[in-house]
């Protein structure tokens, strides 16, 4: 065997050995790596709700959602969360336009139909402006917090009852607008999405 027919042959090996090993690597962490996404996802969603409000997944428990595109916001998905086996609260997941993107929000409702809480699942407003809607320093999701869909859902200054985001008030809109939509959504189907079945 001449030395390029040996280089060659060294090079096909070592190329399957590499390729071989990249592939015993992928199986073992896709796994691992696929759970610590559904973990975090699950953080991120759940944390809307009180920790101690409700001893379900509620993430295994998708509700069926019906005429999902609504004025300002598209829904997602809808979970139910369940305290001894008793509905307590609903998570919507929400999709808005904003001012660079879409904005996507879970958004928790209580049974008695008062805002439990927000998170912002992803945006893409400008940085410094639009993008202070995730500031935990700011905290201007919180006003929402124990609202409901009777309230004047828009800005001040649109004589509703909500502070903007300064300099961002596309974005303010876009976010009291779907939170808005979320409890008329609730409000108008109260009994199915706390007392109805969850998808199976």
């Amino acid at each position: 065997m001449n030395s390029v027919a040996r280089q060659a042959l060294m090079l096909t090996l070592v190329g399957g050995l590499s390729l071989a090993v990249a592939v015993a690597w992928w199986q073992l962490t896709e796994e691992p790596i696929e759970h610590a996404q559904r973990e975090l996802q699950s953080r991120q969603w759940l944390a809307v709700l009180p920790a101690d409000s409700y001893d379900n997944d509620p993430l295994q428990a998708p509700l069926h959602l019906e005429d999902t595109q609504l004025a300002h916001s598209q829904l997602l998905a809808g979970f139910r969360a369940t305290l001894s086996a008793k509905p307590v609260a609903v998570v919507l997941r929400s999709r808005t336009q904003g001012y660079a993107g879409p904005i996507e929000l879970a958004i928790a409702i209580a049974a008695n139909g008062r805002l439990l809480g927000i998170e912002v699942l992803h945006q893409q407003e400008s940085p410094g402006l639009g993008d202070r809607l995730v500031d935990p320093a700011l905290r201007w999701l919180d006003q929402f917090i124990g609202r409901t869909h009777s309230d004047a859902w828009a800005i001040k200054r649109d004589q509703g009852d909500f502070d903007q985001l300064a300099g961002a008030t596309v974005t303010s809109r876009a976010v009291i607008d779907a939170l808005q939509d979320a409890l008329r959504y609730f409000d108008e189907r109260r009994a199915s999405l706390i007392e109805g079945n969850p998808d199976e």
